[in-house]
């Protein structure tokens, strides 16, 4: 989601005080070093240790971005307003007053506040600016500028920062100065377009896709960025747009309309480019869901339910040919498996080498011996509510593998250490938190 206010922003983020590390593309001004960890948790580890990013983002995609560097081992700085802490902190199922999304979408994350609208804050910012990598922002296009903080000043000070600037719309454009979110880029991309059942409405998802997507796709342009300034020796600005990452996602839609006219209707469960592909109940109550992409694939779950004739149908050799006929295929295969408990299905299925599984919720996630071997829900602690079970790391590398070092911090927790690790004393601290700019 980007930020539909034209209103003051929030910051929070990880400590200054942390030793950098050498590198070509995280090299920039110097930085204090201090201490080896902060009072939030161990030091940093892995790839992206001794760059510092800045999180000035709200709701969902650029906060993600950001933590998916700080697994890694980024230095994220998280910047809240003072009075309107990141909505993310209130979404959602609490515990004891406390947000749980925050506590995964703010790990490995260190928190200040700070009103960007204040000429305080704008000032402060600007120093931040003046030692970090990276600032992630999602104010609606003009908000910074209004402010004193666009491209132009942040650039001064530091040349040789990146500015991903994550909206709905983009920084152009008849629709640049919309609020955006990612129900919108979920609707306008054309994926609920093709969701849901034939004879049903178009059908969102109950999560952020578009917004997780464009994470994924910041946190690689990101990484695109320093790598151009190897070269350059200069940062640059990202501009990305909700509606852009998950229209991608969605694959040939425009080459096939381009084309040959085509447009994809809503199939529900089933693939109008290949067939048995569908989500069939089990004889004890359960969900299993199959899929053939592959001919070979194909042939084994038709001989495993005891329909082998088909194979030798013309119309059998090709995906398309099969989706033509899935009223037939999906019958078959749905009566079989009705016949059968889960455990049967899938052990059978596993027999034949034939694609099937589960359908989940989150209990069964959480105790899958597959994700229990990857390490995919991972315990990590908190001094609010002790220790917490969420998602891992995204990927694992094996020789410099990523971290969750702590979970999502309380709203402001860092915000005098990192004031002081910028030369602030106690009185010029106090004194910005009395004119309202923290």
């Amino acid at each position: 989601m980007t930020d539909p206010t034209l209103s003051d922003a929030s910051l929070s983020g990880p400590s200054l005080s942390r030793p950098s590390v050498s590198g070509p593309s995280v090299s920039g001004p110097p930085r204090p070093v201090a201490e080896d960890a902060t009072a939030a948790g161990p030091p940093a580890s892995g790839p992206l240790t001794g760059l510092r990013v800045l999180d000035l983002a709200t709701l969902f995609a650029g906060p993600l971005a950001a933590t998916l560097l700080g697994d890694f081992g980024a230095e994220v700085i998280k910047i809240e307003h003072p009075h309107r802490p990141d909505p993310s902190r209130g979404h959602g199922p609490a515990k004891d007053g406390i947000g749980l999304w925050w506590k995964l979408l703010g790990r490995n994350k260190r928190t200040m506040t700070l009103d960007l609208s204040h000429p305080g804050g704008r000032d402060v910012l600007l120093r931040l600016a003046a030692g970090a990598d990276v600032i992630v922002e999602n104010f609606r296009p003009g908000t910074l500028e209004r402010w004193g903080l666009g491209w132009d000043e942040l650039s001064a000070v530091n040349p040789r920062l990146v500015l991903a600037r994550v909206t709905g719309f983009g920084q152009f454009g008849p629709y640049a100065r919309r609020p955006g979110f990612g129900t919108l880029a979920e609707a306008m991309s054309g994926f609920a377009a093709i969701t849901g059942e034939p004879d049903g409405p178009p059908t969102l998802p109950p999560f952020g896709l578009a917004d997780a997507i464009a994470a994924l796709t910041t946190s690689y342009a990101v990484m695109t960025a320093l790598r151009g300034r190897e070269s350059t020796g200069r940062g640059q600005v990202i501009d990305l747009s909700l509606i852009e990452p998950i229209l991608t996602a969605l694959g040939p839609q425009p080459l096939w309309y381009d084309q040959l006219g085509h447009v994809q209707p809503r199939t529900g469960n089933r693939s109008a480019n290949v067939a048995p592909r569908n989500t069939y109940r089990t004889a004890d109550g359960s969900w299993v869901a199959v899929s053939t992409s592959a001919e070979s694939v194909a042939e084994r779950v038709m001989r495993l339910v005891g329909r082998p004739e088909v194979i030798d149908e013309p119309w059998f050799t090709t995906g398309e040919g099969r989706a033509r006929h899935a009223d037939e295929l999906d019958t078959a295969v749905g009566d079989w498996i009705a016949r059968h408990d889960r455990a049967e299905v899938l052990a059978a299925f596993e027999k034949a080498e034939a694609a099937v599984a589960p359908i989940y919720d989150v209990r069964e996630v959480m105790t899958d011996p597959q994700y229990a071997a990857l390490g995919s829900i991972t315990e990590v602690p908190d001094d609010e509510l002790g220790t917490v079970r969420m998602q891992n790391v995204l990927f694992r590398l094996s020789e410099t593998p990523g971290a969750i070092r702590w979970a999502g911090r309380p709203h402001g927790a860092d915000t005098d250490e990192l004031l002081a690790g910028l030369g602030l004393t106690e009185a010029e601290i106090n004194g910005l938190r009395t004119a309202g700019a923290l």
